[in-house]
């Protein structure tokens, strides 16, 4: 507990264009290895770059998006470093002037809300692949992804948990997707992170030495990742050692970080402007015009759905966890304006438990807002009880027909005539005299065990409520 652990993220959101960012090659995902790069891809002689304005207008989109400042001038550069599978042996990004300075992103943690700054986003070009396991005693390189536009996301080091930065990086997540930047498919390599990772005393204020764990694709792997990389610096100057400024990769089998290099510095890469890239100028004109296509950002319809629809903050926050779900629940609102909490309860709920049963996203959810929302309705006009409304959930998602439909066809209207109720419920008072004496010697299970019985007498078509009622009027 006398250590405090420091954490920034740098984040690649692979922009979703359906070129590249300097030549016009395709991006599409899974295509024969080397299918899909050109002679600027190949970094062939005598071919020149060309800036693809797709690629600067979804960066104008994400400054705008979390409030920072669009640098109206910015400069590509040349980041150099060899790799094999990196043909120009330098990478085209931006150094000194990126397109995007600052900003903020909010995330939220139970109850609480935090704050993290961002320092920059930039433009720059992803390189390829390297495939080591498909070759016996090679290593085959598949330039597909070479060129492919990046919005490379960095934050301040303002994160103090592992808990904390996946819920930076799912906020981040959510929001370029929700303002259509990225696919964020993370299986894919659309949206992967590196972690900076130190310690330090409680109440020092000085950052000790990070290391960085590179490509981290998938949440539960950043998590255990930053866990694991937490205790082993605690563990090296508890004993009395010190950290080395290294590049580390996360072994998910082992759960374990292990050293891939020493860490380079900016002068490592020898950075200078590319001669081949005028600057990037972008227009007051062109960032109005950007402005005006932005949708209606994740925070500010939280906070609508807490202000005027009376949700507590932890559904509105689940929510907008992605524009899909949050569109979804509006169409569902517009149906049933009255009933926000119940429409909340079941699209968190049954909907969500059944997108997870079946691995499927909202968007290829067979049963749709409209659909639902004819269900909702006998919810809350007491045409259906709770179990009755599941069963016929199930046959919604099953393509079975319209609620409507289902529950003449089945039989499952709710009983709520009181007339039919008082006799069956007299009738099961007269069967269980035990439940009766106990529960009139103070035995509250004993009224719970009744209207169980109650239940199962009209086999669930009872409404719950007016069971309750009646029994205890009865009795």
């Amino acid at each position: 507990m006398s250590w405090e652990v420091v954490i920034g993220l740098e984040t690649h959101a692979q922009l979703s264009t359906t070129s590249k960012i300097f030549s016009g090659a395709p991006t599409a995902f899974g295509a024969p290895a080397n299918a899909q790069a050109c002679g600027i891809d190949l970094a062939l002689p005598g071919v020149l770059p060309v800036l693809n304005r797709g690629a600067v207008e979804r960066a104008i989109r994400f400054g705008v998006a979390v409030g920072a400042t669009l640098n109206r001038r910015s400069v590509f550069a040349r980041k150099n470093y060899f790799y094999p599978d990196l043909p120009k042996g330098y990478q085209i990004s931006q150094y000194e002037i990126p397109v995007v300075v600052g900003g903020t992103l909010d995330i939220v943690l139970g109850t609480s809300r935090k704050t993290v700054r961002l320092t920059r986003a930039h433009l720059e070009e992803d390189a390829g692949k390297s495939l080591h396991e498909d070759f016996h005693g090679m290593t085959g390189i598949d330039l597909n992804r070479a060129g492919t536009p990046l919005l490379e996301i960095v934050s301040e080091p303002d994160m103090r948990s592992a808990e904390e930065a996946v819920a930076y990086a799912k906020a981040l997540h959510a929001l370029v997707r929700w303002i259509d930047i990225c696919d964020g498919n993370m299986q894919e390599g659309s949206f992967r992170c590196d972690a900076n990772v130190s310690v330090r005393r409680h109440g020092d204020e000085r950052f000790g030495t990070r290391c960085e764990i590179k490509n981290l694709n998938s949440f539960r792997f950043l998590e255990r990742a930053i866990e694991f990389e937490m205790r082993r610096q605690i563990d090296v100057l508890e004993d009395g050692g010190s950290i080395v400024q290294e590049t580390r990769l996360y072994d998910p089998d082992r759960d374990e970080t292990r050293s891939m290099r020493s860490k380079e510095d900016a002068h490592d890469y020898r950075y200078f402007p590319d001669p081949d890239l005028l600057p990037l100028e972008i227009s007051e004109e062109w960032i109005a015009a950007v402005r005006t296509t932005m949708p209606e950002l994740p925070a500010a319809r939280r906070e609508r759905f807490v202000e005027a629809l009376r949700l507590p903050e932890y559904d509105a926050v689940s929510l907008t966890g992605s524009r899909e779900m949050a569109d979804y629940f509006e169409a569902l609102v517009a149906a049933l304006p009255d009933q926000p909490k119940l429409c909340a309860n079941w699209l968190m709920g049954e909907v969500s438990a059944r997108l997870n049963r079946d691995q499927i996203d909202l968007a290829q959810a067979p049963v749709s807002a409209v659909r639902l929302a004819g269900l909702l309705k006998r919810i809350a006009d007491g045409t259906l009880s709770g179990k009755l409304a599941r069963e016929v959930f199930d046959a919604l998602w099953n393509g079975e027909g319209e609620a409507d439909e289902i529950i003449e066809r089945r039989g499952l209207k709710q009983i709520s005539d009181s007339g039919e109720l008082q006799t069956i419920i007299e009738q099961v008072i007269a069967a269980n005299p035990k439940s009766v004496e106990e529960f009139r010697a103070g035995k509250e299970k004993a009224f719970n065990a009744l209207v169980g019985q109650v239940m199962k007498a009209t086999r669930g078509k009872a409404n719950p409520q007016q069971v309750n009622d009646l029994l205890r009027q009865t009795l």
